[in-house]
């Protein structure tokens, strides 16, 4: 007799590899859980995006373990950019104001003054996003900046990093 098992829908899938990510990650074996973690972003990309939101933001959350900030930050805006609703657009800048809190405190906004550029490529498409990013790498730099956004979030994040 010969058993056929189906392959695991892609949402069980994510699920599975979430879990083992986890698990990874409370194991402290980073390099599976990042890679556990892409996996998830290459799977849910198009189809599944509340998935590659919080996939995005758990791999931030890794590499501000390693003191990866700017890789940190990169992935927090490519869970941004490909947000499904306004919701977790709002959510997710946000939790990158909470990263890039946490960089300020460590006295390392300098981390992005440089190598933004696919990020800024990335993020081409929504204006209002990009001309924050440049504002962050512009801040990064030591410039000033006295630029205003129609999203609240980002003001308040500005301001943060301002003062």
């Amino acid at each position: 007799m010969v058993i056929k098992y189906e392959p695991l829908n892609r949402r069980e899938r994510i699920m599975r590899l979430f879990r083992e990510a986890l698990e990874a990650e409370n194991a402290r074996d980073l390099e599976t859980a990042k890679r556990k973690l892409d996996e998830i972003m290459e799977l849910a990309r198009e189809e599944e995006p509340e998935f590659y939101f919080e996939a995005c933001f758990r791999l931030a959350e890794i590499f501000l373990q390693e003191d990866n900030y700017r890789g940190a930050v990169k992935c927090a805006l490519r869970g941004i950019h490909r947000a499904p609703n306004e919701d977790l657009y709002r959510l997710g800048v946000k939790r990158l104001g909470d990263v890039l809190f946490i960089m300020k405190e460590e006295k390392r906004l300098g981390d992005i003054a440089e190598g933004m550029d696919v990020t800024l490529g990335l993020v081409k498409d929504d204006e209002e996003l990009h001309r924050f990013v440049q504002a962050l790498v512009r801040i990064a730099r030591g410039e000033k900046v006295e630029e205003r956004f129609s999203l609240e979030e980002f003001n308040e994040i500005i301001g943060l990093l301002k003062g």
